[in-house]
């Protein structure tokens, strides 16, 4: 009998959206990172292989970072505003294999408020 390593699971997941998400110049992808105490977010170009805009709690931006659902909020907030500031504003969401719930919620319902579309 096999046990169950959720890690292993959520990265099956995650190579499953990756065929069907794909960030191009116009509508680059929104990928989610969540380690045990930092949130990462990066707007990628998968085309040209780049990363056009990120944000984390490691940015001076963000007060007390920590992996919650507040913080995964102003990261979403964050993440929108210095995508305008480089003309993005449509975008792919990349939940990263994660359960749309919580902290993905949290960070996605943020980017929308403050603008970005997806």
């Amino acid at each position: 009998m096999s046990t169950i390593n959720r890690k292993e699971i959520r990265q099956r997941v995650h190579k499953r959206i990756r065929r069907k998400v794909n960030g191009t110049p116009c509508r680059p992808r929104l990928a989610v990172h969540f380690s045990n105490q930092h949130v990462y977010v990066q707007i990628v170009d998968d085309v040209a292989r780049r990363t056009l805009v990120s944000a984390s709690t490691l940015d001076k931006a963000v007060g007390n970072p920590q992996a919650n659902v507040e913080c995964a909020r102003s990261i979403g907030a964050l993440i929108a505003e210095r995508a305008k500031a480089a003309n993005i504003s449509n975008v792919v969401f990349d939940r990263g294999g994660h359960i749309y719930h919580g902290k993905v919620k949290a960070l996605a319902e943020a980017a929308r408020e403050a603008g970005l579309q997806f």
